[in-house]
């Protein structure tokens, strides 16, 4: 679980939502989930993904912070072979206990991970292997698993030493391929620039703000992901009263 290793600007940093408050808000039933995949425990972006975690607590939101490299240890292997006879992964690490008691039951799921040769990090790439194993029609509660995985939003947050725009392309598309695969909604992406432990800080572009306010407000977020059936509107926001026009999407 995540440490309170966080910026002075950030401890002193509380969110308001339809009012006023100088205090984090009970916790509203709302279960965010922030998988980090830093293999530096002070590194960038896992400070980008503590500071998700204040964020959504700070909104009233039950939010934990997991570190796969302290979890999961094995690599997904041939399901055929290593399976047990009652149909559960054979595997003896931490990922069970980490899919069933906090993945499946969170409303909200942020990935955290530093870029490495453009992709994710090995250790999230494996988080996402292993899950073959649950979702497989040979686990025994296979359509539990897939049921629970559906409905989920879902956000990425990225360290990387390199600031051109395109560098985080390949994570961001392939979070974007499995969040619709697993019938989510990808709804954000913060990305920081950093190389040293907690440079990341010093980013003109502020992520660790931007990663705040996305865990205070991950569930208010816009979302849209059109296909050729969707029910399209004229309108995408609601305008204020003294705005001329419809304050309401009005179908086409």
């Amino acid at each position: 679980m995540f440490s309170r290793h966080m910026s002075s600007r950030r401890v002193e940093h509380t969110v308001t939502t339809g009012g006023t408050s100088d205090a984090p808000r009970a916790p509203s039933g709302k279960k965010v989930v922030v998988v980090s995949a830093s293999p530096r425990r002070d590194g960038n972006s896992q400070l980008l993904a503590e500071s998700v975690v204040a964020g959504a607590r700070a909104a009233g939101h039950d939010a934990l912070g997991v570190n796969v490299n302290d979890t999961i240890a094995g690599l997904l292997r041939d399901c055929r072979r290593c399976r047990q006879p009652d149909g559960n992964c054979s595997i003896d690490d931490g990922y069970r206990d980490l899919m069933l008691d906090h993945v499946l039951p969170a409303d909200a799921l942020v990935y955290a991970t530093p870029l490495y040769w453009y992709g994710m990090a090995a250790a999230l790439k494996n988080f996402f292997d292993r899950m073959v194993c649950y979702v497989s029609a040979s686990y025994p509660n296979s359509n539990d698993i897939v049921g629970a995985l559906e409905g989920k939003r879902i956000a990425l947050v990225v360290a990387s030493e390199e600031s051109y725009p395109t560098a985080s392309a390949a994570v961001v598309a392939q979070v974007q391929e499995m969040s619709r695969y697993l019938h989510q909604q990808f709804v954000a992406v913060v990305t920081g620039v950093g190389n040293q432990r907690g440079e990341v800080r010093f980013d003109p572009s502020n992520p660790l703000d931007d990663s705040y306010e996305l865990g205070a407000h991950i569930f208010e977020t816009h979302h849209s992901d059109y296909t050729i059936t969707s029910i399209r509107h004229n309108t995408v926001w609601c305008r204020p009263p003294d705005t001329p026009g419809p304050r309401e999407p009005t179908p086409d």
